[in-house]
This record gives structure tokens, sequence and C-alpha cells, in this order.
């Protein structure tokens, strides 16, 4: 089943961002863009190149109006022991979320049961809190903060522009397409 248009159930969790430790919920998603970007575990191997390559594309999340929230079912303690230990991690600017109850993981469809674990889901959720656009990929396959970044600013056009639609490897500036049912036999 498709998550594509579920509002994300109400939660709270921990977070870790600037040596600080501090409650996020729904309602500090609603109102703007935000990446939900879960992953296995901290301490692990493939997570922190991953986490890092997002790190360096902060800011210009952050300048499209996008919150990231990195997610895995470690505590807020594990987080800050980790940005603690790692120089890939220090380089963190956006909240990392604990979800020791796996309330988040669940609710995404990401938690793997068996392994206590959360797949490798990245979720672009509206400013209404639904999820816009989401892809899983498997544990040992790191995922591309620039592609991450590009489909954010594809679902941000048609979200404004719902008559348009962004076609492959579409960015900002580039021709959009309005479907029409006069197209559909030329498909």
């Amino acid at each position: 089943m498709s998550l594509i248009n579920k509002e994300v159930s109400e939660f709270k969790a921990k977070a870790f961002q600037n040596a600080q430790i501090f409650d996020v919920s729904k309602k500090d998603i609603l109102g703007k863009w935000s990446v939900f970007f879960f992953y296995p575990a901290d301490f692990t191997f493939v997570c922190p190149t991953e986490l890092e390559d997002l790190a360096a594309k902060y800011e210009d999340f952050k300048n499209a109006g996008c919150e990231i929230y990195s997610v895995s079912c470690d505590t807020a303690f594990v987080h800050k022991a980790w940005h603690d230990a790692s120089e890939k991690i220090r380089k963190i600017a956006y909240p990392m979320l604990a979800d020791p109850t796996h309330a988040l993981s669940r609710d995404f469809e990401v938690y793997i049961e068996t392994d206590g674990v959360a797949e490798r889901g990245t979720f672009i959720v509206n400013p209404e809190g639904r999820i816009a656009a989401y892809e899983v990929s498997a544990g040992n396959v790191g995922r591309n903060a620039d592609e991450l970044f590009r489909k954010l600013q594809a679902c941000q056009f048609v979200h404004e522009h719902g008559d348009q639609v962004c076609p492959a490897k579409w960015k900002p500036g580039e021709k959009t397409i309005t479907p029409s049912l006069d197209l559909v036999g030329q498909l």
C-alpha cells in the first residue's frame, strides 16, 4: 500500500542538535517542508557517509524552507555519543531524532521487527504533514543528498503549481509538463 499523501501521525521524539537534547513533535513539522531520513543505527558503516552527505547540503535544504530530521531507533544520548566520537557526525547541524520505542519507524512503515532497526527510508513531508514522496533502500545501499534535494524541489514545485508535473531529472527553471487528456493517446 502506498504511503503517498498519508498524514504523519502525532508524535513526540527526543532530538539531539547543537549539543542540546529537546523534544520535537508533529506541531514542529507543520507549516514547512520536512525530510525524515531513517537509517538503521548509530556507529555503523554506511550511515555516517549518508549523514555527512546530507550535512553538506543542509544549508540548501534550509534555504528551500525544509528541515531535515535524521531518525534511528537509538536514543538521543547515543546520538550525542556518536556525535562526540565521529568526525563525520560532528558535521551534522540538523536534528537527529531518537526513536527507541519505534513509534516513528512504525508510522513510516520502515521498522524491521526482527532486527529492531529502521530501513533506509527517505520521506519528503509537505507543510500539511503529508508524505509527498518517499524511497526505501536496502540497508547496504547509501543514498544521495543531491538527488533528494532535487526531489524536494520538484515536490515543492508541483505542490505550488498543481496543474504541472516534473519530468525525469527536472531541476528548477527547466520545462515542466501540463497534463492533458489530448496527450494520453501520444503516450
